[in-house]
């Protein structure tokens, strides 16, 4: 009998929101459509224009939609480590990260759900916009130029052939994160993104990057800071030296890019 497929899982996507009211309804819609057994959970950091109050407004309507509410806003990094316990807890297999600005295109998700099933052995699965056919739509050269160049220094300094390092559209395994010491984790960010691929790839798991197209968003305003670029690229820096003095969490994974 073959296993179920990763689509056919308990899956759920953890949505985190600050201000996020005019972007949440379309993003659920669109998830829904798009993977209709899948199960969304909003992490809702007290937003103030009422993103709460609607994704409880959605959950009752749709039971397969689930709202966490936190009090303040306590960073990107800190909502998604809340979702995937909440989601670990309630026996979810798949746990997926997709921001709720629609930059992450909820009708790639089956690609990045098929991925953890086409024989990779991938224990994480990451949407890229830096492998052949991803790509980014309505960023200034500037953004790319800094993404592009902040991946290529995090590859350099933690040796890690992951072309997408920073990128946060991914799908994890349950027994994945269960590895991962998520307890310890205090980045956000970019830098947060890092940090989970450096722990999957130090605990011997197997990453796979899939192309994905970025859309920057539409409507709202992006969480982007510099404080966050600092903090990535302070902590990467801080990691790399580490390595080098042998200060290694585990063993190094095999790392896939498909095209």
């Amino acid at each position: 009998m073959n296993p179920p497929s990763a689509e056919a899982l308990p899956t759920l996507v953890v949505i985190p929101t600050y201000n996020e009211r005019e972007n949440l309804p379309d993003i659920v819609e669109r998830v829904r459509t798009s993977v209709p057994s899948a199960h969304v959970l909003v992490v809702d950091d007290d937003s103030p224009d009422g993103t709460g109050r609607l994704a409880d407004s959605i959950a009752a309507l749709d039971e397969q939609v689930h709202v966490l509410h936190r009090q303040g806003k306590r960073g990107l990094g800190a909502a998604y480590i809340a979702g995937f316990g909440w989601g670990l807890e309630q026996g979810y297999d798949i746990l997926v990260e997709m921001d709720a600005d629609g930059s992450h295109r909820p009708e790639e998700l089956p690609r990045l759900l098929a991925a953890l099933d086409e024989g990779t052995g991938a224990d994480l699965v990451i949407g890229s916009r830096w492998v052949p056919g991803g790509r980014v739509v309505n960023w200034p050269r500037s953004r790319e130029i800094l993404s592009r160049g902040g991946n290529a220094y995090t590859r350099l300094m933690l040796g890690l052939p992951v072309r997408d390092v920073t990128g946060g559209y991914r799908a994890y395994r349950a027994t994945t994160l269960r590895e991962l010491a998520l307890d310890e984790v205090a980045s956000q960010g970019y830098c947060f993104q890092v940090d989970l691929t450096l722990r999957t790839a130090c605990a011997g798991l197997r990453i796979t990057e899939v192309p994905i197209t970025f859309v920057e968003r539409v409507r709202g305003n992006s969480k982007m800071s510099r404080a966050i670029v600092l903090e990535a690229l302070r902590r990467v820096t801080v990691w790399g030296v580490g390595l080098r003095r042998g200060r290694t969490p585990g063993r190094r994974s095999t790392v896939s890019a498909r095209h």
